[in-house]
């Protein structure tokens, strides 16, 4: 990623993503940097300073083509193309994001997941197929996977990180409640349920405190 591009903006450009899609399949062919913008609540401004980064959109006084918008966020954020995944932990959470359909439609493709539970071990679920922690090597080799998500726990997440980075991995979504000291040349992002909800309970309090 280019390092002036700041991380929030793309997070972002994944948002205008998503709401570009629903105008279409609402048939609004063309939709404006405001219309936009206050659909997902947030400045037009900062919309137009985002999209700035990456060339010019859309025409002055018509809008943007919620099509051509598309492909070129598509093309940005690297979703013209699958990118095969594995899930290492295929407990609840493993099983609820392996299963969730809307990854196909952003070129993201579940191939395999991985589970010391040897009871979930060589079966097939909606078409996942689970695997021994010592098969990890051969599958991500085979399936061609580039990106893993870890949703085991706390106390093995250290030592599934290192196996994946071993198999040649290099982009980690990680689940565990730990922080993980992965070497500088894996992309990694962490995700701490308990934190998004600490946000949540602090501005409940506020907004129950007006």
């Amino acid at each position: 990623m280019d390092k002036k591009i700041p991380e929030e903006t793309i997070i972002r450009l994944s948002y205008y993503l998503r709401a570009l899609i629903y105008f279409l399949e609402e048939n609004k062919k063309v939709v404006s940097s405001r219309q936009l913008a206050d659909f997902l609540k947030i400045s037009h401004h900062q919309l137009r300073k985002d999209l700035s980064y990456f060339g010019h959109f859309g025409k002055k006084g018509v809008g943007y083509s919620s099509l051509e918008l598309i492909d070129r966020i598509k093309e940005i954020l690297g979703l013209n193309q699958q990118w095969n995944v594995c899930v290492v932990g295929f407990g609840n959470l493993g099983r609820a994001l392996s299963f969730y359909k809307g990854f196909r439609n952003q070129g993201i493709c579940i191939k395999a997941a991985f589970d010391t539970d040897k009871n979930k071990q060589n079966k097939t679920y909606n078409g996942i197929k689970v695997y021994g922690l010592e098969k990890m090597q051969n599958v991500i080799k085979k399936e061609n996977i580039r990106i893993a998500v870890i949703t085991v726990p706390k106390e093995s997440a250290k030592e599934i990180s290192d196996n994946l980075y071993k198999c040649g991995i290099r982009a980690i979504l990680n689940f565990a409640p730990l922080k993980l000291n992965l070497p500088q040349d894996v992309i990694f992002k962490d995700v701490d349920f308990s934190c998004q909800l600490t946000y949540l309970t602090y501005r409940l309090k506020l907004l129950e405190r007006v």
